[in-house]
């Protein structure tokens, strides 16, 4: 796909939402990094359902330790894979406290050695928290770089990593979330909603519905 079809397609995406956020919702860095951590595999609704509660009683990085593993899987039970994530997540709350004076790090190598967090989770944080022009692939990106005519990317990290380079500076802090959304709503795994879509007629996907 040439530069200026690119160019054109987020603009579109600016024009429709100029202030793209996450659906996830926190009120604080930590919350946020606790919810990504939640999400691998679930969706945010469900995430969503489970930290308003959560949230409520541990906050921080102290007050989750104290709530203890075995109180937090009563909150996060409904998500998928709740038992690891507890685990990691009251792992990440014990590194943050001796490590970071319980701050969440602005770094990727220190966030990566959280518990639970990988290059996409650290990705989410550095955009979400840090204004870091990142791209954070997840399953939704993945399809849409690779259907719309982005990439040919195999992996995610190829797909992160061509994304960077054809993305134009302006719009790189808000890709992740325009990606992310139009996968989401719009450009959908199964069968997507071309009719509707705003770019339908920028798109290089072949098989339009």
């Amino acid at each position: 796909m040439n530069v200026q079809k690119i160019h054109q397609i987020f603009l579109r995406f600016q024009q429709a939402n100029p202030s793209p956020k996450t659906e996830l919702k926190y009120s604080s860095d930590f919350e946020l990094l606790i919810a990504v951590i939640l999400s691998a595999q679930a969706t945010d609704v469900s995430v969503n359902k489970a930290t308003e509660k959560l949230f409520q009683i541990a906050n921080t990085p102290e007050k989750m330790l104290k709530l203890g593993i075995t109180k937090l899987k009563e909150y996060v039970k409904t998500i998928g894979l709740f038992n690891t994530k507890a685990s990691n997540i009251i792992k990440t709350c014990k590194i943050l406290i001796e490590k970071h004076h319980s701050q969440v790090p602005k770094e990727r190598k220190s966030l990566e050695e959280l518990a639970g967090v990988g290059r996409k989770t650290a990705n989410v944080i550095l955009n979400t928290c840090f204004n870091q022009p990142v791209i954070a692939v997840d399953t939704h990106i993945f399809r849409v770089a690779n259907r719309i005519g982005f990439t040919k990317g195999k992996t995610p990290l190829e797909v992160e990593q061509h994304l960077l380079k054809v993305i134009p500076n302006q719009f790189m802090q808000d890709a992740h979330h325009w990606l992310i959304l139009h996968g989401r709503y719009t450009c959908i795994a199964r069968k997507p909603k071309c009719p509707s879509c705003l770019i339908k007629d920028l798109c290089e996907f072949k098989d339009k519905t």
